[in-house]
């Protein structure tokens, strides 16, 4: 019967490694291990993600914090 449970496991791809690893297998979702999710949160506090801000129209000034 560990067949049948096999085949019902979800299969994903660690966005930051690539490797395709079975979800009931990780506990650090949606990554592969923690050692990934490690790296995808230090790329956030390098700023090398970021979120898309709208653009202002023209002419309208940039407000300062």
């Amino acid at each position: 019967m560990s067949g049948a449970k096999e085949s019902q496991d979800r299969w994903l791809t660690c966005p930051v490694c690539q490797v395709r690893f079975c979800a009931s297998q990780s506990e650090a979702l949606p990554f592969c291990s923690a050692r990934c999710r490690l790296v995808d949160l230090g790329r956030w506090l390098e700023e090398q993600y970021g979120l898309p801000l709208p653009e202002r129209p023209q002419g309208e000034e940039a407000e300062e914090y």
